[in-house]
């Protein structure tokens, strides 16, 4: 007994498997379900994988620690893509989280504002200019407004206020999964104008993005099955899902989360790893197109198909 004893202490240990670091885009809100979902029913670890789930100090910071290796994944988003790639970080995306936009233009239901020609000479608030301020000239556009005809305003991401007191006649970068519940919370209805429905080429919300050169393919391909297997558990059982994300913390056992939490499970992606190349290539056309960056990219430099065998 002393003797096997012995040899267990000098045999090597069992190498430890490194965690695979996901760093979030924000947060944990509804917009994780899938991720939060597999975590909290150990769906991951069946797989075999340990995964290091981080919510950013700063948003932008998730993208840069992709590239530089300090994680292996990020979640970002489909049009911030095409920005890191003319800055030239090493990403690609791998998989889709979201794959549809979130983005709308608000106003009140019972306000002036019945549709965005009717903006023309209002003031419209905002928090982010670039992508945003793109989707927003797009939108206008195409409802025979110019921007110069429109007052815009800083909001400075009090989105939901700005409207509510009049501030503004409407805002720009609203999510539609939790600013019309939070333009409820005060009072008034909310109306949301669609980005897809207006002028702007649909895309995908939240993406999931690694360095090529460092990642662990099989280690992704394994994580992004495992969060498809959660997607559609959610939307199977979105009342039993939602009482296992709410389980995560007290921070998002709240009533914005419960109401966000219905809106947001139709746009969930239900194959995380599928890969819509037409859809990629219409976007980065549109960037180039608005001057947010001088060429569009070929499909190739800004995406991967992990359901594609290995080159």
């Amino acid at each position: 007994m002393k003797r096997a004893a012995l040899l267990a202490l000098l045999l090597p240990a069992p190498a430890m498997a490194e965690p695979l670091t996901v760093v979030l885009d924000w947060f944990v809100n509804p917009d994780h379900g899938p991720i939060i979902v597999a975590e909290r029913q150990g769906w991951f670890a069946e797989a075999g994988l340990e995964v290091e789930i981080v919510a950013p100090a700063d948003p932008a910071d998730p993208p840069k620690m992709a590239a530089s290796g300090q994680a292996d994944l990020a979640v970002t988003y489909q049009p911030q893509l095409y920005l890191q790639h003319a800055e030239g970080l090493p990403l690609k995306r791998v998989g889709t989280l979201v794959e549809s936009p979130l983005y709308c233009v608000m106003a009140k239901a019972e306000g002036p504002v019945q549709g965005l020609a009717d903006l023309k000479g209002r003031k419209v608030g905002f928090s982010v200019a670039g992508i945003e301020e793109a989707l927003l000239h797009t939108m206008l556009r195409t409802n025979g407004v110019e921007p110069a005809e429109v007052e815009f305003v800083n909001v400075n991401f009090a989105l939901t206020p700005a409207l509510a007191s009049g501030q503004a006649d409407a805002v720009a970068g609203a999510f539609r999964n939790f600013e019309l519940h939070q333009i409820a919370a005060a009072g008034s209805e909310g109306r949301c104008f669609l980005p897809e429905e207006n002028g702007v080429p649909s895309y995908e919300e939240l993406i999931y993005v690694a360095n090529p050169d460092r990642m662990d393919r099989e280690k992704v391909v394994a994580f992004l099955k495992v969060t498809e297997r959660a997607a559609g558990f959610i939307a199977d059982h979105p009342e039993e899902a939602w009482e296992i994300f709410r389980g995560w913390s007290a921070e998002v056992d709240d009533d914005l989360n419960a109401a966000a939490w219905g809106d947001t499970l139709p746009h969930f992606a239900a194959h995380p790893l599928a890969l819509d190349a037409d859809r990629y290539a219409a976007f980065g056309r549109y960037m180039a197109e608005v001057g947010l960056i001088p060429a569009a990219p070929e499909v190739a430099e800004v995406a991967m198909d992990l359901s594609a065998p290995a080159d």
